[in-house]
């Protein structure tokens, strides 16, 4: 859609004919003025800047693709257009932010429909009303008007967070405050979200990978390891201190409405901000962060640092960002410690600090920690600290005095399932750190079995055991290989293989190439 006053004097200054990028000149003005520009136009015509339009009889024309630093402006000047015609085009005809009015009257029905149904599949539990999902849902129609009609007319009013504490890590004494909202703030959440989604996702960086669709943190990895490959191997490894605990309610509100100008939604957004939380039934007012487990945290975090995004883009630096975990990769030491004063400038304006502790410059050869994985020159595997949480989990499922059943089998599929498909990647080299988990994972197994730990009972319980009569995974068998044709094909875990043949020669009855391991390695 043209803004008002786009193209308009463009038409009342120039026509444009058959070739491209050649305009004619129509403007009425007074004789002495024609004659004037006329003079101006032959002598530029005659030094070979402006070249005549073949079936003009009247006027030349100005060929405004061809000589360097012939642009609209300076053309304008040389014949003696008026400043005052020059600066309103300029006006009209510049890119203007353009604020969302009326977000208020998009809040419909369907709208609430499909927030609760988002709700619902994230699952979660109750708020400060213990209230849970399956109550709500007992009387939705009745909820989700009732919800609909405070929310367009202004009356809605949010519950405090239930303030929760889990561990940062296992093992680790440091625990991370979450704050769960009520399920009734969580649909008005995502109904926000779901509006504020499209105004604000275009104008964020490539580079951002964080809770925005079609993007994942292995897009994020690929395109770090993309820059390695280019010769970019000094990392800055930083990390924000308290990032969401601390960023400042005026910068969120001050992003968000130059963006957005319905009063009523910016007002409910600022009623999510300052909810405050119910810790051991004292309130306590929130003047400061967004709450971890708020459905539309992780857009305001975005719409944050999206800023420093483009601040990174100005000065050319290459990186990586998902939420507030980053890096950005040089090719010296210096200008990673020019990058870093830049980070630190722009948090400081942001309202932030990096962690002293934390932040640091790292190398592609030693390696370093994105995302849960540990990145090399050597190799891509799950990090040491993913590791530990993946073994806290089995842990806590292969207790040995618990009897082993079909039922903790399946449990633990699903955690290797998932470990699997997020770590298992075309890029990753987990296959020999895979098979030392499998086979500690079954150490426990034998442990629940038979009430005690002891080598020789490897023989009593080999793999076969565990993999026909219950149907465990391994996280082996998740591993892809890739032939010279760069087709990804699974391979046969070591466990699993009965003969020297291959999977190919078993399934066709005939010899396959040779396949190039992709992740395969340390």
């Amino acid at each position: 859609m043209r803004r008002w006053g786009e193209g308009c004097l463009d038409r009342l200054l120039f026509r444009d004919y058959s070739r491209s990028g050649v305009a004619k000149i129509v403007t009425k003005r007074d004789n002495s003025e024609r004659r004037n520009r006329r003079r101006r136009t032959t002598a530029l015509i005659t030094r070979g800047q402006l070249a005549p339009l073949a079936n003009a009889t009247k006027w030349p024309s100005l060929a405004l693709a061809g000589k360097p630093g012939n642009s609209l402006r300076n053309i304008l000047k040389r014949i003696s257009v008026p400043s005052s015609v020059v600066a309103i085009r300029d006006r009209h005809t510049m890119t203007m932010e353009r604020k969302v009015h009326s977000l208020t009257g998009r809040i419909t029905l369907p709208l609430m429909n499909q927030a609760f149904k988002a709700v619902k599949r994230n699952r979660g539990a109750a708020g400060i009303d213990k209230v849970s999902i399956k109550m709500f849902d007992a009387n939705l129609a009745d909820n989700l008007v009732a919800l609909m009609r405070d929310l367009k007319f202004g009356t809605f009013r949010p519950s405090p967070l239930r303030r929760v504490y889990i561990p940062k890590g296992p093992g680790s004494k440091k625990l991370r405050p979450l704050g769960i909202p009520a399920v009734r703030d969580r649909v008005a959440q995502e109904v926000l979200r779901r509006l504020l989604s499209p105004i604000v996702e275009p104008d964020f960086h490539e580079a951002s990978f964080g809770y925005i669709p079609k993007r994942n943190c292995h897009q994020a990895i690929e395109r770090i390891l993309k820059f390695h490959s280019e010769g970019y191997r000094v990392v800055l490894d930083a990390d924000i201190t308290g990032f969401f605990d601390n960023i400042l309610h005026s910068i969120i509100m001050a992003f968000l409405a130059a963006k957005v100008a319905d009063g009523n939604i910016l007002r409910l957004v600022e009623k999510f901000l300052t909810a405050g939380v119910m810790e051991n039934g004292i309130f306590k007012p929130t003047t400061v962060g967004t709450p971890q487990g708020g459905v539309i945290s992780p857009l305001l975090a975005n719409m944050v640092l999206n800023h420093l995004d483009w601040k990174l883009e100005d000065a050319g630096y290459r990186f990586a960002r998902y939420a507030d975990d980053f890096v950005i990769v040089c090719q010296t030491r210096q200008q990673a410690q020019e990058a870093l004063k830049l980070v630190q400038l722009v948090l400081t304006d942001l309202g932030l600090s990096l962690s002293p502790e934390k932040t640091k410059i790292e190398t592609y050869g030693k390696g370093y920690n994105f995302l849960g994985f540990f990145l090399s020159s050597r190799s891509r595997r799950m990090g040491s600290k993913a590791v530990q949480r993946l073994k806290a989990k089995v842990r806590d499922l292969t207790i040995r005095k618990h009897n082993l059943d079909q039922h903790v089998i399946m449990k633990l599929n699903r955690i290797l399932r998932g470990t699997a498909q997020y770590y298992a990647t075309s890029f990753s080299t987990c296959r020999w750190l895979f098979q030392k988990i499998d086979s500690w994972i079954r150490m426990r197994l034998r442990c629940m079995k038979l009430k005690r730990k002891n080598y020789n009972d490897n023989r009593k319980l080999r793999v076969k055991y565990f993999r026909r009569k219950f149907g465990l995974l391994t996280l082996e068998e998740f591993c892809t290989t890739q032939n010279l044709h760069g087709e990804a094909r699974s391979v046969t875990p070591r466990c699993h293989r009965g003969n020297s043949k291959t999977l190919g020669q078993l399934l066709r009855g005939r010899p396959v190439r040779t396949l190039t391991l992709v992740n395969v390695g340390n």
